[in-house]
Protein backbone atom coordinates (compact mmCIF):
# COMPACT_ATOMS: atom_id res chain seq x y z
CA UNK A 1 0.00 0.00 0.00
CA UNK A 2 1.07 3.31 -0.82
CA UNK A 3 1.32 6.36 1.31
CA UNK A 4 -1.30 9.06 1.66
CA UNK A 5 -0.90 11.30 -1.62
CA UNK A 6 -3.10 14.55 0.20
CA UNK A 7 -4.65 16.37 2.95
CA UNK A 8 -7.82 14.59 4.87
CA UNK A 9 -11.02 14.64 2.71
CA UNK A 10 -14.55 13.90 3.01
CA UNK A 11 -15.38 13.49 -0.72
CA UNK A 12 -13.33 10.57 -2.09
CA UNK A 13 -11.70 10.01 -5.60
CA UNK A 14 -14.05 6.93 -6.91
CA UNK A 15 -12.96 4.38 -8.65
CA UNK A 16 -15.57 2.29 -11.21
CA UNK A 17 -13.17 -0.99 -12.36
CA UNK A 18 -14.57 -2.48 -15.41
CA UNK A 19 -13.45 -5.42 -16.93
CA UNK A 20 -13.41 -5.62 -20.41
CA UNK A 21 -15.80 -7.49 -22.17
CA UNK A 22 -15.40 -10.92 -23.49
CA UNK A 23 -12.90 -12.15 -25.80
CA UNK A 24 -12.20 -15.55 -27.66
CA UNK A 25 -9.77 -16.43 -25.63
CA UNK A 26 -11.84 -15.51 -22.09
CA UNK A 27 -14.03 -17.94 -23.71
CA UNK A 28 -11.50 -20.82 -23.88
CA UNK A 29 -9.94 -19.09 -20.63
CA UNK A 30 -6.56 -18.82 -22.25
CA UNK A 31 -3.83 -16.71 -21.09
CA UNK A 32 -4.89 -13.23 -21.99
CA UNK A 33 -1.70 -10.45 -21.64
CA UNK A 34 0.07 -7.95 -24.14
CA UNK A 35 -2.11 -9.49 -27.21
CA UNK A 36 -4.26 -7.58 -28.57
CA UNK A 37 -7.57 -9.39 -29.12
CA UNK A 38 -10.89 -8.09 -30.14
CA UNK A 39 -14.19 -8.83 -28.26
CA UNK A 40 -16.20 -11.46 -29.18
CA UNK A 41 -20.39 -10.34 -30.30
CA UNK A 42 -21.16 -10.86 -26.16
CA UNK A 43 -18.09 -9.05 -25.00
CA UNK A 44 -19.80 -5.95 -27.30
CA UNK A 45 -23.01 -6.40 -25.55
CA UNK A 46 -21.11 -6.64 -21.67
CA UNK A 47 -19.36 -3.75 -22.88
CA UNK A 48 -22.82 -1.54 -24.01
CA UNK A 49 -24.35 -2.86 -20.61
CA UNK A 50 -21.71 -1.60 -18.40
CA UNK A 51 -21.84 1.55 -20.27
CA UNK A 52 -25.55 2.26 -19.35
CA UNK A 53 -25.07 1.22 -16.00
CA UNK A 54 -21.81 3.64 -15.23
CA UNK A 55 -23.70 6.07 -16.78
CA UNK A 56 -26.70 5.19 -13.98
CA UNK A 57 -23.91 5.29 -11.46
CA UNK A 58 -22.14 8.62 -12.18
CA UNK A 59 -18.61 8.97 -14.28
CA UNK A 60 -16.28 12.37 -15.07
CA UNK A 61 -13.47 10.84 -16.55
CA UNK A 62 -12.76 7.70 -18.61
CA UNK A 63 -9.38 6.11 -18.24
CA UNK A 64 -8.58 2.57 -20.16
CA UNK A 65 -5.36 0.23 -20.63
CA UNK A 66 -4.30 0.63 -24.34
CA UNK A 67 -5.27 -2.83 -25.02
CA UNK A 68 -7.94 -3.21 -27.96
CA UNK A 69 -10.26 -5.18 -25.51
CA UNK A 70 -10.25 -2.10 -23.18
CA UNK A 71 -10.34 0.45 -25.38
CA UNK A 72 -13.32 -1.00 -27.33
CA UNK A 73 -15.26 -1.83 -23.83
CA UNK A 74 -14.08 2.08 -22.82
CA UNK A 75 -15.44 3.42 -26.15
CA UNK A 76 -19.07 2.44 -25.26
CA UNK A 77 -18.74 4.60 -22.05
CA UNK A 78 -17.37 7.40 -23.83
CA UNK A 79 -20.29 7.34 -26.81
CA UNK A 80 -22.39 7.23 -24.07
CA UNK A 81 -21.55 9.73 -22.12
CA UNK A 82 -19.41 12.39 -24.80
CA UNK A 83 -16.57 11.97 -22.72
CA UNK A 84 -12.99 11.22 -23.95
CA UNK A 85 -10.71 7.65 -23.23
CA UNK A 86 -7.49 8.35 -21.42
CA UNK A 87 -5.67 6.11 -21.83
CA UNK A 88 -2.63 4.68 -19.46
CA UNK A 89 -0.13 1.99 -19.94
CA UNK A 90 0.40 1.27 -15.88
CA UNK A 91 -3.14 -0.28 -16.42
CA UNK A 92 -2.35 -2.93 -19.19
CA UNK A 93 -2.57 -6.41 -18.32
CA UNK A 94 0.12 -9.04 -16.75
CA UNK A 95 2.53 -10.12 -19.67
CA UNK A 96 2.52 -13.76 -19.78
CA UNK A 97 5.15 -14.56 -21.64
CA UNK A 98 5.11 -18.16 -23.63
CA UNK A 99 1.80 -18.93 -21.84
CA UNK A 100 0.42 -16.08 -23.89
CA UNK A 101 -2.91 -18.17 -25.61
CA UNK A 102 -2.44 -21.07 -24.10
CA UNK A 103 -4.70 -22.69 -21.68
CA UNK A 104 -3.84 -23.69 -17.92
CA UNK A 105 -3.79 -27.03 -18.96
CA UNK A 106 -1.74 -26.39 -22.24
CA UNK A 107 0.84 -24.30 -19.48
CA UNK A 108 1.33 -27.50 -17.19
CA UNK A 109 1.84 -30.04 -19.81
CA UNK A 110 4.94 -28.14 -21.09
CA UNK A 111 6.19 -26.89 -17.66
CA UNK A 112 4.16 -28.04 -14.54
CA UNK A 113 7.09 -27.10 -11.93
CA UNK A 114 7.42 -23.50 -13.26
CA UNK A 115 2.90 -23.08 -12.86
CA UNK A 116 3.37 -24.47 -9.49
CA UNK A 117 5.83 -21.81 -8.58
CA UNK A 118 3.84 -19.42 -10.35
CA UNK A 119 0.88 -20.23 -8.48
CA UNK A 120 2.53 -20.13 -5.43
CA UNK A 121 4.88 -17.60 -5.56
CA UNK A 122 4.09 -13.88 -6.80
CA UNK A 123 7.68 -13.40 -7.29
CA UNK A 124 7.67 -15.68 -9.80
CA UNK A 125 6.68 -14.99 -13.46
CA UNK A 126 5.85 -16.89 -16.47
CA UNK A 127 8.72 -18.08 -18.86
CA UNK A 128 9.50 -14.33 -20.55
CA UNK A 129 6.44 -12.57 -18.65
CA UNK A 130 5.91 -10.71 -15.79
CA UNK A 131 5.65 -11.46 -11.96
CA UNK A 132 2.44 -10.17 -10.44
CA UNK A 133 4.65 -8.56 -7.43
CA UNK A 134 6.03 -6.94 -10.71
CA UNK A 135 2.40 -5.95 -11.40
CA UNK A 136 1.81 -4.52 -8.62
CA UNK A 137 4.18 -2.41 -8.38
CA UNK A 138 3.50 -0.96 -12.04
CA UNK A 139 -0.24 -1.07 -11.08
CA UNK A 140 0.05 1.19 -7.45
CA UNK A 141 2.23 3.88 -9.49
CA UNK A 142 -0.34 4.05 -11.99
CA UNK A 143 -2.88 4.43 -9.89
CA UNK A 144 -1.39 6.67 -7.12
CA UNK A 145 -1.02 8.86 -10.54
CA UNK A 146 -4.29 8.38 -11.70
CA UNK A 147 -5.49 9.83 -8.08
CA UNK A 148 -3.22 12.91 -8.26
CA UNK A 149 -4.59 13.56 -11.64
CA UNK A 150 -8.46 13.19 -11.14
CA UNK A 151 -8.92 13.57 -7.27
CA UNK A 152 -12.51 13.80 -5.95
CA UNK A 153 -13.89 12.71 -9.37
CA UNK A 154 -15.67 9.57 -10.15
CA UNK A 155 -13.34 7.83 -12.79
CA UNK A 156 -14.63 4.61 -15.22
CA UNK A 157 -11.24 3.09 -15.30
CA UNK A 158 -11.49 0.33 -17.93
CA UNK A 159 -9.02 -2.90 -17.50
CA UNK A 160 -7.88 -6.00 -17.25
CA UNK A 161 -7.98 -8.76 -14.48
CA UNK A 162 -4.68 -8.48 -12.27
CA UNK A 163 -4.98 -4.77 -12.23
CA UNK A 164 -8.31 -4.89 -11.22
CA UNK A 165 -7.63 -7.24 -8.50
CA UNK A 166 -4.41 -5.46 -7.00
CA UNK A 167 -6.24 -2.24 -6.70
CA UNK A 168 -8.98 -3.86 -4.23
CA UNK A 169 -6.43 -6.32 -2.87
CA UNK A 170 -4.38 -3.50 -1.76
CA UNK A 171 -7.13 -1.26 -0.72
CA UNK A 172 -8.23 -3.83 1.67
CA UNK A 173 -4.35 -4.42 3.01
CA UNK A 174 -4.89 -7.80 1.96
CA UNK A 175 -1.31 -9.65 1.33
CA UNK A 176 -0.36 -10.09 -2.56
CA UNK A 177 -1.62 -13.45 -2.27
CA UNK A 178 -4.84 -12.27 -2.17
CA UNK A 179 -4.99 -12.35 -6.37
CA UNK A 180 -5.27 -15.92 -6.09
CA UNK A 181 -8.26 -15.79 -4.23
CA UNK A 182 -10.87 -13.39 -6.24
CA UNK A 183 -12.34 -14.00 -9.24
CA UNK A 184 -13.64 -11.14 -11.40
CA UNK A 185 -15.83 -11.79 -14.77
CA UNK A 186 -15.74 -10.41 -18.01
CA UNK A 187 -18.19 -7.24 -18.24
CA UNK A 188 -17.82 -6.94 -14.60
CA UNK A 189 -18.09 -3.43 -12.51
CA UNK A 190 -15.94 -3.38 -8.98
CA UNK A 191 -16.20 0.15 -6.68
CA UNK A 192 -13.52 1.29 -4.69
CA UNK A 193 -13.42 4.67 -3.15
CA UNK A 194 -10.25 6.40 -2.45
CA UNK A 195 -9.70 9.44 0.20
CA UNK A 196 -6.44 11.37 -0.21
CA UNK A 197 -5.52 11.15 3.46
CA UNK A 198 -4.48 7.07 2.51
CA UNK A 199 -7.73 5.08 3.17
CA UNK A 200 -9.07 2.71 0.33
CA UNK A 201 -12.47 1.33 0.87
CA UNK A 202 -14.46 -2.06 -1.22
CA UNK A 203 -17.73 -0.67 -1.87
CA UNK A 204 -18.66 -3.32 -4.58
CA UNK A 205 -16.50 -6.78 -6.08
CA UNK A 206 -17.36 -8.28 -9.52
CA UNK A 207 -21.15 -6.87 -9.90
CA UNK A 208 -22.27 -8.43 -13.21
CA UNK A 209 -26.58 -7.52 -12.61
CA UNK A 210 -26.32 -5.28 -15.49
CA UNK A 211 -25.22 -8.50 -17.75
CA UNK A 212 -28.14 -10.35 -16.76
CA UNK A 213 -29.50 -12.05 -20.17
CA UNK A 214 -26.50 -11.67 -21.78
CA UNK A 215 -25.54 -15.04 -21.54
Amino acid sequence: MSRAWGAPDTEPTRLLLLRHGRTPLSVERRFAGRGDIPLTETGHAQAEAAARRAAEIGVDVIVSSPLARTRLTAGYAADLLGLPVELDEGFVETDFGIWEGLTFAQARERDAEHVDRWLSDPETGPPGGESFARVAERVAKARDALLERHRGRRVLLVGHVTPIKVIVQQAMLAPIEALYRMHLDTGCLTEVDCYADGPQVVRSLNDTAHLKGLD
